[in-house]
């Protein structure tokens, strides 16, 4: 994560009703456009436990059974994931949204203690490669401004407040869902470009693994031709991962981001590639290959996803 010359994916797989069939299909989806070395990320549609577990389960089942060279999340709340550890579930990354006031973070439940706490409880389980970096964080500008809890900052100190909460835990991946908050607080698609240029721009400053969610709500004065500018202006300033949708449609939180597709565009458009491991796992399972800065897919479906095309169907 993070080389010069590369640029990685979440691959967000999110179903309304978290239907592992659903689910399944966006990750083959997804896998076959080359997405998901960030990571699989879920947002899940409840917190409840039990759905959790099974979510985590699942995704960590598609990674061991293609050996894929990945990590795997499920968007919970930090307390949700230190009672699954507890109980022994392959949890890969903690994560959890934060933001840059003790009063806001309060809004979203946390503290530093709390996420001390998490980043300790992922440590425990002593897994995968990523050593002490399993944290995964979110943030976007308007947060605290939204909770009433800015003091009269202006809402882009507060972000960059954020980032530094974020450095203290050694996070593996920290993005900005630039657009997300709406636009009470980005008005419309110049303003969130700017906004994610800013955030790009102070993440690197602050020295934390930056990735953007390139995204929009469908009452914003934006559209996707802003997301395709935003994503363009990232990748040429070198931006760590984006968020790899269906279609660039959530289907279930109901907002606009960047799709498969759209990250096959910059690879291609700017001569990025995925990273390294990732993409020698592309070649070996026969996805795609990348040379002179071309992708080529293979001629026929991957004999590996073959079975499970046919389970879906």
């Amino acid at each position: 994560m993070g080389l010069r010359g590369r640029l990685s994916t979440r691959l967000q797989p999110n179903h309304p009703t978290d239907d592992p069939s659903g689910i399944a299909a966006s990750v083959l989806d997804g896998l076959l456009y080359g997405n998901g070395d960030a990571m699989i990320g879920i947002n899940p549609a409840t917190d409840s436990t039990s759905s959790i577990v099974a979510l985590l389960e699942m995704l960590d089942a598609i990674i061991q059974r293609y050996d894929i060279p990945t990590q795997s999340c499920v968007l919970t709340h930090v307390t949700t994931s230190i009672e699954v550890i507890n109980r022994g579930v392959p949890v890969d990354l903690v994560f959890q949204s934060i933001t840059g006031t003790e009063a806001a973070n309060a809004s979203f439940g946390i503290n530093l203690k709390l996420l001390q706490e998490g980043y300790e409880a992922g440590l425990s389980l002593n897994r995968g490669t990523l050593g002490q970096n399993l944290m995964y964080f979110e943030t976007g500008q308007g947060s605290a401004l939204s909770a009433n809890a800015h003091h009269g900052v202006d809402q882009q100190t507060c972000e960059t407040r954020a980032y530094a909460v974020a450095r203290h835990f050694n996070p593996f991946l920290v993005n900005t869902v630039v657009g997300f908050i709406g636009p009470e607080y980005l008005y419309n698609g110049k303003q969130i470009i700017r906004a994610g240029l800013e955030d790009h721009f102070c993440g690197k400053l602050l020295g934390v693994p930056m990735g953007c969610d390139i995204c929009y709500t469908n009452h914003a004065e934006a559209d996707q031709d802003d997301m395709d500018t935003l994503l363009t202006l990232l990748g040429v300033a070198g931006i760590n991962f984006i968020m790899g949708i269906p279609g660039s449609d959530d289907i279930m939180l109901n907002y606009q981001t960047t799709s498969f597709h759209d990250a096959l565009y910059a690879r291609q458009s700017l001569g990025l590639r995925p990273a390294p491991e990732y993409e020698a796992w592309l070649e070996k399972m026969g996805i795609f290959t990348q040379t002179d800065g071309r992708v080529r897919f293979g001629d026929s479906l991957p004999p590996a996803f073959r079975q499970a095309l046919a389970h879906l169907a």
